[in-house]
């Protein structure tokens, strides 16, 4: 007690970089253990329930119990991984690296921030301005807008844990490609007449960076708040992918999805960009599906190009970008980034039949 007879505030723990890094290495050793039991647990959680063994209520219930939990730990892992990284860069940071880029070498530079640098496609619309006021080419911005959310670190991690290495760094190659190229078709093709006229007129601002230097749980802390903000934000649309695979899985004929995204079908992979534009998900909510459509027999180019326009062609997206875009240019982008879909596509069935 003090002299005057209160009691003293109570002081709040020191947090220390030991701490908490010793915390991070429990929790990460932690989630290692729960995700190797995660498919034995599943199947035993299956046998409990009253549903005959083998059937489509059994496998898609089975699917759905498995994945669920599999895709949010990983999800979440990747997101913590990345908010760490982000960390270090940060929207102003980005204009400033990207301003002044030359088309080519600046597809390619906004390109690659695109794989490290998660923005979503709500941000596409303050993202854009900040870079048409930095100065950025039109055809270096369409590059970063095309990367971020289509070659994203989530996509990338996912795929690599669900479907192995080789097509995660196939994607990896060809969804760059269509990010750099596509972004110089449309930087050569001079549009920047067809910007909204405010978004033309909006004059640049100092860039400030934020200051260096943030310690080790700064750093650990970014990393949890994009785990609360975007696995937050998600995680419904990941269980209604996840739900949607569950009934592709358990009960789409195989047959079915063979003559639809097979490949002896040359038009599966257009009809597969065509039905992914008006859908909205992001890269975690649409891979339960791509792997129920894979496990069916569909061809893994057909599957990859519904998956590529689903994230990067959405409807909700064209609409958001519309307050900065005109038409015709929102036109132009999606008929240079659609052809660069169908190319992946196909390609990525002759590679891999």
């Amino acid at each position: 007690m003090t002299a005057d007879g209160s009691l003293a505030a109570r002081k709040p723990p020191v947090q220390t970089p030991l701490v908490w890094g010793a915390a991070t290495v429990a929790a990460v050793a932690a989630w290692f253990v729960i995700y190797s039991q995660l498919a034995p647990f599943s199947s035993w959680l299956v046998d409990q329930l009253p549903v005959t063994p083998g059937s489509h209520l059994a496998d898609a219930i089975s699917f759905f119990v498995y994945d669920t939990p599999k895709v949010l730990m990983l999800l979440t892992l990747v997101v913590f991984a990345m908010g760490v990284v982000r960390s270090f860069f940060s929207a102003e940071r980005t204009r400033a690296v990207l301003a002044g880029r030359r088309e080519g070498l600046g597809n390619v530079a906004a390109a690659g921030l695109g794989i490290v640098t998660p923005f979503c496609s709500c941000s596409a619309v303050p993202l854009f301005v900040g870079f048409v006021s930095a100065g950025v080419p039109l055809g270096v911005t369409f590059s970063f807008l095309i990367a971020a959310p289509m070659v994203n670190e989530v996509a990338l991690g996912l795929l690599f844990a669900l479907v192995g290495w080789k097509v995660a760094l196939t994607y990896l190659a060809f969804g760059l490609g269509v990010a750099i190229v596509a972004g110089w078709v449309i930087g050569r093709l001079k549009l920047e007449d067809w910007l909204e006229d405010w978004v033309r007129n909006v004059r640049a601002n100092p860039v400030e960076l934020p200051p260096d230097g943030l310690s080790l749980v700064d750093r650990i802390k970014a990393g949890l708040e994009a785990v609360r903000d975007i696995v937050g934000r998600v995680w419904m649309w990941i269980i209604a992918g996840i739900a949607a695979g569950a009934f592709i899985h358990g009960y789409v004929p195989q047959d079915l999805l063979a003559t639809i995204m097979g490949r002896d079908a040359w038009w599966s992979v257009p009809a597969a960009v065509v039905l992914g534009i008006p859908m909205y998900s992001n890269a975690a909510g649409i891979i339960p599906v791509v792997e129920a459509l894979l496990a069916k027999g569909a061809a893994l180019g057909t599957v990859l190009a519904f998956m590529m326009s689903v994230i990067a062609l959405s409807l909700p997206e064209m609409i958001i970008l519309r307050k900065v875009l005109s038409l015709k240019l929102i036109a132009v982008f999606v008929g240079v980034v659609g052809a660069g879909i169908l190319a992946v596509g196909f390609l990525f069935n002759a590679l891999f039949s």
